[in-house]
């Protein structure tokens, strides 16, 4: 399925103060690090920096009240990171309050999109 055949979806950011917020790219963020085992691995999956990954990661476990990810560092069996309790929560939560959203607004998600332009060719 290509990104035209996707129906419409809904992007949540929750902004809880300046350097404080929650959205798509945290939460698809800790699922890859959930998928990879890697802070690095998922980064590079999303085209991010290393630097830029840990610093998500690092502003996500001082967001909250517990750490979100846990890593340990190389060694003879590689480091790694896996998403704690807190951040299994966290994503859970996140993705449930989208498809709510989604759910709660469909309706006027497929009016909007019933306005939209009609391009030939479907580009």
């Amino acid at each position: 399925m290509s990104d035209d055949d996707q129906p419409p979806r809904i992007r949540i950011r929750v902004v809880f103060g300046p350097d404080e917020m929650m959205g798509p790219g945290k939460a698809e963020l800790l699922e890859r690090i959930r998928a990879t085992g890697s802070i690095a691995a998922a980064g590079r999956e999303m085209g991010m920096s290393y630097k830029r990954a840990w610093q998500l990661v690092e502003t996500l476990n001082t967001m909250f009240s517990a750490p979100v990810v846990e890593s340990t560092r190389g060694g003879a069996r590689g480091g790694g990171a896996r998403l704690t309790d807190a951040g299994e929560a966290v994503l859970d939560t996140y993705r449930a309050f989208e498809d709510e959203a989604y759910r709660a607004g469909r309706e006027h998600v497929e009016r909007l999109q019933s306005m939209l332009r009609d391009i030939p060719g479907g580009k």
